[in-house]
């Protein structure tokens, strides 16, 4: 009956979340400009990006052609964290009149220049550039062979080859970029709106006879064609080398509208996939609920009626099983203190993640809001203090405890100052590469207000909130003296049964979990926020049923030590994450660069470690449901 509900309720999920988002449907992030013919074009510069290194650079760190004046573009606290440095640069087009061998300037590269462009070839970095909200792109042909238009985001500083006849390997660099802007023409008026940029990059060593700086003329390039003269002679880095930058710019109408415009930077080649590891964490859910069914209406029903029927004291102590250990069920665990604080944190991060994923559904994060998905999530965990707060206090009060201030400091201060203090280290080796991010300490300030400003004070009115509300009270009296817990079969064993909790939970979920390591460390798109949303859901289910299965069995073998096995049974799923992390590095990462490595490291131990205090609480919980619901339901003499 459980998992029938399960999989109708799964099912309409699909229809109203999946289906959506297949069609890119979104609410867009920004408002759509109307551009009249001849209205300026400013292409604005972001940063330079590697998946071999991980590490972002600012545009104007490589020798490039500057704007008389750099101006930096509004960023949010998102792009900040992902070490966007949006600027002005010296790309300007007039919209819908093309240009050609347009000249951007000329650069002699001194020793630092070159070996700073050297390194970044060699590195493989990809230069990212924005026109209209639109990252720049170049065409590829897709995976599976069809026809349809796929993109590579950015395009590389440059490459790696040799001259003819030769066997030394040069560094060539793409000086000349030929844009191409694709605009949807409304066709009562003159406006259009920009639905499209692509870019061809090409390496030129351009000529010349004389230098004129109001007019320069080029040897290689004509104006009038658009096309190279003559030369296919790749442009090389090298100390004391001149390299001229020069770029072209076409317009091409598109029927492709506004509102569907991101649509082939998101094309995926894997929706298949997905579905598999929808059905594949179905698959596991269904099992799982048909054991708690078992246990529930079958295996509970008739405990309970025959404890119930019991008439004798005597007849009572002849039974085993799950009742024998109602003395001690609900006394107060070892160290309970900490765990309030773990599940408070644990509500915390739930209350996040899932009103981050509701804003997701609605269109609010999608790509084209560059950082709106990073700063919502910051923003969120601080306004969530308050649920943390109460959660934790609440727990507390039914333990007991008395020291609710220092139970309060805890919960406010433990999980935030374990993620800062890694922040903090890894923000330091990134600022020693003179990276762009480096989060800078105005941003690091502004991290720390949000946390003591007002994070700490709503965990503190969460924590008063909950210590004034009354606790239920526990279905059965705790007996003075702690029972004897007999000798465990060896799968009983805390360990044992700790790690087989936390594989199902992993196994509903490390399908998505390689789409986003993907998203996150190859710089790809992820939004597919449906389908991650019903895995999210799936994940709950999991990790509450597992919990209760592996407690009743617990339970039944005398051994009433639940409370912390419960948390740490769906918590473990972290571990055969950060395992999986480690796998996805050896495979599909080409990371070579020791502080590139320390920082994927130290990244997937914090999501590894908010993921142990998500599974946990929630199986947590659901454990706490669970005994409470069988030893209120048998008569206790």
């Amino acid at each position: 009956m459980m998992g029938s509900s399960i999989w109708i309720a799964t099912l309409f999920l699909a229809h109203l979340l999946i289906i959506p988002s297949a069609y890119s449907f979104y609410l867009p992030g920004v408002a759509p400009r109307d551009f009249s013919k001849g209205d300026p074009l400013q292409v604005k510069v972001n940063k330079l990006s590697s998946t071999k290194t991980q590490l972002p650079y600012d545009y104007y760190f490589l020798k490039y052609c500057k704007p008389k004046k750099i101006m930096n573009s509004a960023e949010n606290l998102g792009e900040v964290l992902r070490g966007d440095r949006i600027e002005n640069s010296i790309y300007t087009f007039k919209m819908r009149e093309e240009s050609s061998c347009k000249v951007a300037c000329r650069v002699k590269l001194d020793a630092a220049a070159a070996k700073n462009f050297k390194e970044k070839i060699n590195d493989e970095y990809r230069v990212n550039m924005i026109l209209d909200n639109l990252p720049v792109a170049v065409l590829r042909q897709r995976r599976d062979g069809t026809q349809a238009t796929a993109y590579e985001h950015g395009f590389r500083v440059g490459f790696k080859g040799s001259y003819a006849g030769s066997k030394d390997e040069k560094h060539f660099i793409n000086n000349h970029l030929s844009f191409r802007v694709m605009y949807h023409k409304d066709p009562e008026t003159d406006l259009a709106r920009i639905v499209g940029f692509e870019v061809t990059p090409n390496s030129i060593n351009h000529e010349y006879k004389e230098w004129d700086e109001k007019n320069p003329q080029l040897l290689t390039c004509n104006p009038g064609t658009k096309l190279i003269q003559g030369s296919t002679v790749p442009q090389e880095v090298d100390v004391d080398k001149e390299i001229v930058f020069t770029y072209d710019v076409s317009f091409k109408p598109s029927d492709v509208k506004w509102a569907s415009r991101w649509d082939t930077y998101l094309l995926m080649n894997d929706d298949q996939i997905h579905w598999f590891s929808i059905i594949n964490s179905l698959m596991i859910v269904l099992f799982l609920s048909g054991m708690v069914a078992m246990i529930m209406m079958r295996t509970l029903y008739r405990d309970i009626a025959n404890y119930n029927q019991l008439e004798t004291q005597d007849e009572a102590q002849e039974e085993t099983g799950w009742k024998l250990v109602h003395g001690d069920a609900f006394r107060p665990p070892i160290n309970f203190s900490l765990l309030c604080v773990y599940v408070g944190t644990g509500v915390q991060i739930f209350w996040m993640t899932l009103v981050t994923m509701m804003f997701a559904l609605l269109g609010f994060l999608s790509p084209s809001n560059r950082g709106g998905l990073m700063t919502a999530m910051v923003l969120l965990w601080v306004f969530m203090g308050l649920f943390g707060g109460y959660s934790s206090a609440r727990l507390y009060k039914m333990f007991k405890g008395t020291e609710w201030k220092r139970n309060t400091l805890k919960t406010a201060f433990m999980f935030p100052a374990i993620l800062f203090s890694i922040f903090f280290v890894l923000n330091a080796l990134i600022w020693g590469e003179q990276s762009s991010g480096a989060v800078p300490f105005g941003t690091m300030f502004a991290l720390v207000f949000l946390w003591f400003g007002i994070s700490v004070p709503l965990v503190f009115v969460g924590s008063y909130l909950g210590f004034k509300k009354q606790v239920a009270e526990d279905p059965v009296k705790t007996n003075k003296i702690p029972r004897q817990i007999p000798e465990q079969a060896w799968y009983m064993k805390p360990v044992f049964s700790i790690l087989i909790g936390g594989i199902l939970p992993f196994g509903a979920v490390f399908i998505e979990l390689f789409f986003i390591l993907t998203s996150i460390w190859l710089n790809q798109f992820y939004y597919i926020f449906g389908f991650l949303f019903i895995v999210f859901i799936i994940l709950i289910i999991t990790c509450a049923e597992i919990t209760v299965v592996l407690c009743y069995f617990q339970l039944c073998s005398e051994d009433y030590h639940w409370w912390w096995r419960a948390y740490l049974t769906a918590g473990s799923s972290a571990l055969y994450l950060f395992l999986y992390s480690i796998f996805y590095f050896f495979t599909k990462l080409e990371i070579t660069k020791l502080v590139s490595g320390i920082l994927y490291f130290g990244y997937m131990l914090i999501v590894s470690y908010a993921f142990f205090v998500l599974t946990g609480t929630i199986g947590f919980y659901a454990c706490l449901w669970f005994v409470r619901k069988i030893y209120s339901s048998v008569k206790i003499d």
